[in-house]
């Protein structure tokens, strides 16, 4: 494992204002979803309103990747490429995963989103993945160890009767899009590196209805689905720990509290 980067003030000061912006845009998606709309229209929406903020889409290019955002529907658990064949349709689930450089600085975040109707399966589904990332989000503090995060996600998840996905994770963030450590969703409690203050890193739990691993898609080589086709939901937030506790600074909403 490489070194986990101690941000400076500075550096801190960017990241924030890099991740309330990824928010922002986060939010202002959340209009075009609705029935009958492709996801290629939302990435462009999304694309237009970050380059008009003075930033650059972080996946655009990333890798090869081809798009401005990713958006993941139903059975899809993460690197939904959008494109004008997705059509919403009543009781879709979907997640927005958007990240933004901003004068150099990387910030990250997503979340779910219905159109119209849904089963009561994927609300529920839905409420348990975002539990998880607030119970992941709590153990951020100084001196906790990163897999006490994955612990009580895994925990949790598996009491509620869903699995928790392994083949991705969390990470570093900020300088780089990503940057160690590798923050993964289920983990051994007490194991893994300390955190320290001035870390910046991301909590981005994927929680499956049935079994946990992934298939990518091998047309586009992104696409990662349920090997069951059951659904999947992830919601991710970029977090600080700082002297105390914890500031997530792609929270917009005053949601958690700076600790």
């Amino acid at each position: 494992m490489g070194k986990i980067v101690i941000k400076t003030p500075e550096q801190i000061d960017g990241i924030r204002k890099s991740a309330k912006l990824a928010a922002q845009a986060l939010d202002y998606a959340g209009q075009f979803v609705k029935e009958g709309v492709n996801t290629e229209f939302i990435d462009d929406k999304i694309e237009e309103f970050i380059r008009s903020h003075g930033a650059i889409p972080a996946t655009k290019g990333y890798n090869g990747y081809p798009k401005s955002s990713c958006i993941s529907l139903n059975n899809v658990i993460c690197h939904g490429i959008p494109s004008k064949t997705t059509i919403l349709k009543p009781g879709d689930i979907l997640n927005i995963d958007i990240t933004t450089i901003l004068d150099g600085y990387y910030g990250d975040t997503s979340r779910m989103f219905t159109v119209g109707q849904i089963s009561s399966d994927a609300d529920e589904l839905i409420d348990v993945t975002l539990h998880c990332l607030d119970l992941g989000i709590e153990q951020v503090k100084p001196g906790n160890r990163f897999g006490n995060i994955g612990f009580v996600i895994s925990r949790y998840a598996k009491a509620q009767g869903f699995s928790v996905v392994y083949e991705f994770c969390g990470h570093g963030v900020g300088i780089d899009f990503h940057e160690e450590p590798q923050v993964d969703h289920a983990a051994r409690r007490n194991s893994g590196p300390e955190m320290r203050p001035g870390m910046i890193f991301t909590i981005e739990p994927m929680i499956n209805q049935g079994k946990p691993k992934a298939s990518i898609d091998k047309n586009d080589g992104w696409t990662a689905r349920t090997i069951d086709n059951k659904l999947s939901a992830q919601f991710e937030h970029t977090v600080l720990v700082t002297a105390t506790g914890c500031e997530v600074l792609t929270d917009i909403h005053n949601e958690y509290p700076i600790t």
